[in-house]
């Protein structure tokens, strides 16, 4: 039989990212004690109040069809919260709901990108960029992070991979899987090359209530000058330690979400009311367990760094945001794909290769900081001694 071009395009995709990945659940199934720093998985429940409005709001009979835009206390809220956010005045009509960051993202593609278009993206990158990009027609053109830039996308960078087919910049602020935030002046400079060459910058901000202390936080929606080419997806996913409410969101210019409006109703109509009831309590109210996690993964990421660095030759790049931390290993003798599948075999540790999200990283390993104390501390003593055995086999 038959099948479309875009099954073709996304062939490949997703399965041997998350080798390691199943590995360690197919161990753990087996009875092996594995301490799983895959996954970004919240470290905490979805607050209580959260999950009590939802239940409410089926009990009110909120089981409808919704707008298709979203629910408009939903889009009221967060325009509201927006417009604090970045000092601008976001109206309602600028807001699209969506089931998650992920859909949002590939409807905002579908928008923006179609065959014959180059999409700028970071390499690293989150692990579903390439697929958003490609399901649209578009291709992906990587530009590389450097970690002497602090894993920030440069300006310079993308600059020299800008083209005639050139249509989006895909920034991730702050970043997975290396936790960079891109400064003012990063913004600046990137929104600089946006205006020149007429493009489409696409902030993921999904991270955005994660910034450890010390660090700051600004969107590309902060700048009046880009007001009429950036668009931002998030959800509450991180924020509020709720990824399974698949509640999410784009923020754009008005026109562009009327134009996108027709795509959004054909795809979904709309999101779930009693999920946007709860997520509209979400961003009035705001986080409860934001701060909390945030100085968690802020300690964890900290004591990663420093046993690291005193006691082996890995090398680890100290995130100012989100709930991941990345670690250079070529001192091993290996690469990121080879040291994972090792640090799993011996020691009981299961992380993501580098090359997951990208060539740049090809000698790292992203490294989880969700896990409870007590994982945690596990992991560091096994990390540890897995890194000085590997040292005694190479002398």
């Amino acid at each position: 039989m038959k099948q479309t071009a875009i099954t073709k395009r996304l062939a490949g995709l997703g399965g041997a990212k998350w080798e390691v990945y199943l590995k360690a659940k197919e161990l753990v199934a087996e009875g092996h004690d594995i301490v799983e720093m895959t996954i970004g998985e919240p470290d905490v429940a979805a607050p209580s109040e959260l999950i009590e409005a939802g239940v409410q709001s089926l009990r009110n009979g909120r089981t409808t069809y919704s707008n298709g835009r979203g629910e408009a206390g939903l889009r009221a809220a967060l325009a509201e919260h927006y417009s604090n956010q970045t000092g601008q005045l976001i109206s309602d009509n600028q807001v699209l709901c969506f089931p998650g960051t992920q859909t949002a993202l590939f409807a905002v593609l579908m928008g923006v990108a179609e065959a014959g278009c180059e999409v700028l993206i970071g390499d690293p990158m989150y692990a579903t960029y390439e697929g958003v990009v490609r399901a649209s027609g578009a291709d992906v053109v990587p530009v590389p992070l450097r970690p002497e830039n602090g894993f920030r996308i440069s300006a310079r960078d993308i600059a020299e991979r800008i083209t005639p087919r050139t249509s989006a910049i895909l920034l991730t602020t702050p970043h997975n899987p290396t936790g960079s935030i891109l400064t003012r002046a990063d913004i600046e400079e990137i929104g600089a090359l946006a205006l020149e060459h007429d493009l489409w910058i696409i902030s993921d901000e999904v991270y955005a209530e994660l910034v450890f202390d010390g660090a700051e936080f600004v969107s590309p929606l902060s700048d009046p000058k880009l007001a009429e080419r950036v668009i931002v997806v998030s959800s509450v996913s991180k924020s509020h330690a709720a990824p399974g409410f698949r509640s999410g969101w784009c923020i754009g210019p008005e026109a562009f979400t009327d134009a996108l409006l027709p795509f959004s109703e054909t795809m979904l109509f709309g999101n779930q009311p009693f999920i946007a009831d709860m997520t509209e309590l979400a961003i009035r109210e705001g986080s409860s367990v934001a701060a909390g996690m945030a100085s968690r993964y802020a300690a964890r990421a900290e004591r990663l760094y420093e046993r690291l660095s005193a006691e082996t030759k890995l090398k680890v790049h100290r995130p100012q945001a989100g709930m991941f931390a990345m670690i250079e290993v070529s001192a091993t003798g290996m690469n990121g794909d080879e040291y994972a599948l090792h640090l799993l075999e011996r020691g009981k540790v299961a992380v993501m290769p580098g090359s997951s999200f990208g060539d740049t990283v090809g000698n790292w390993v992203r490294v989880a900081l969700t896990v409870d104390e007590e994982s945690f501390a596990a992991a560091l003593d096994r990390i540890t001694a897995h890194a000085k055995s590997l040292e005694v086999e190479l002398t």
